[in-house]
């Protein structure tokens, strides 16, 4: 019953703030062009996609609570299928839009919030069972103790895509060509993100129940053994990166100085697969564990450095630097969420004592 509670608690926190959002959005939109600033045909461009983006965030708020709740009770394979149904729908209808329809990144941003609308229909489907039963959703404990635990990786995941709004605002000001070739890597960085993710995952759960448990060996393991694929999917991915990018951003770009600015900077690419494993394994690590005010602070630390690092490194060396700076953001994850692993040691002993003695 409990677990359901908080799946339902998940969508409906993950609503109010989509709500509020789509309030907040003539706002919002006016700040964040007024903060990163780029060519006038650009920003007409980056409106058009904000326009219709923003009404894709209930949907895509309101999904969080569903991967999560799938994530969590180890149902891999609905997530999988959830997972198949947005992105082909997302790509289907990008290419309608845009390629067929002309719309440009309006249209981007038009099928994704369709493909958001439409995932959501089915991942509703596949939680069916979690949506059985009445539940008080308003309790004030359980909502305290949701909302803490939300409030702090929100602030950490906050950080990390400011992160990555800096970059893109960063690789604007190295001109339109630079920019467009950042903007197809990144691209290729989401796959990386989705491979070592999945390792993240896994870690996520397998370190939350024996985090739970109190079993520090098991917490040891389930780091070793995911780490350990992590690090060969990592290296095989930059590989990939190296032998097969190049032929593939060829293939799909078409804009001659958008294609030679990506190739250019590949390298940088390829590298994050394996400086980032670190960072994406802590992070598996730490939300298992619910360690949120570590994640919170490691997140908002990170994110200080790298900005005042590519402050530095962009304005000597260029999109070289706007590079070199992202990569460093990796690292400075790694080493902020690294400094609390005694701490965690620490409260899994804690948690093992108490579990072998309880009051």
């Amino acid at each position: 019953d409990e677990s359901r509670a908080v799946l339902q608690r998940s969508l409906l926190l993950g609503l109010v703030f989509a709500l509020t959002l789509i309030v907040l959005f003539p706002l919002l939109k006016w700040v964040s062009f007024a903060v990163f600033q780029a060519e006038e045909k650009v920003e007409t461009l980056g409106r058009s996609y904000f326009d219709t983006r923003i009404w894709g965030a209930p949907a895509l708020l309101m999904s969080y609570g569903i991967n999560g709740w799938l994530l969590g009770t180890g149902r891999t394979r609905a997530l999988l299928a959830y997972q198949v149904v947005l992105n082909g729908m997302n790509a289907g209808l990008d290419w309608y839009f845009v390629a067929e329809l002309g719309w440009g990144p309006a249209g981007i941003g038009a099928g994704t919030s369709i493909a958001e609308w439409s995932a959501l229909a089915f991942g509703l489907w596949l939680v069916r069972d979690g949506l059985k039963g009445r539940h008080d959703l308003f309790a004030p404990a359980a909502l305290k103790e949701l909302f803490a635990a939300n409030r702090d990786i929100m602030i950490r995941t906050l950080a990390l895509i400011f992160c990555f709004a800096w970059f893109v605002n960063s690789g604007a000001q190295q001109g339109t060509a630079n920019l467009a070739g950042n903007e197809i890597l990144l691209n290729f960085l989401t796959v990386a993100a989705n491979v070592l993710d999945s390792f993240a995952f896994v870690t996520e759960k397998e370190v939350g129940e024996a985090y739970g448990a109190g079993d520090r060996d098991r917490v040891q393991r389930a780091i070793r053994v995911t780490s350990e694929l992590a690090i060969f999917f990592g290296a095989l991915t930059a590989m990939s990166f190296l032998i097969a990018g190049g032929a593939v951003i060829a293939s799909f770009v078409n804009d001659d100085e958008a294609r030679l600015a990506a190739i250019a900077f590949l390298p940088y690419c390829a590298a994050v697969p394996v400086v980032g494993i670190a960072a994406w394994q802590l992070d598996g690590m730490f939300i298992g564990a619910t360690q949120g005010k570590a994640l919170r602070t490691a997140g908002v630390a990170s994110m200080i450095m790298y900005v005042a690092t590519d402050l530095l490194l962009a304005r000597y060396y260029g999109n070289h630097g706007v590079w070199m700076a992202l990569l460093t953001m990796y690292i400075y994850r790694a080493a902020c969420l690294g400094a609390y692993w005694p701490s965690l040691k620490a409260q899994l002993i804690d948690r093992r004592q108490d579990i072998k003695s309880p009051a």
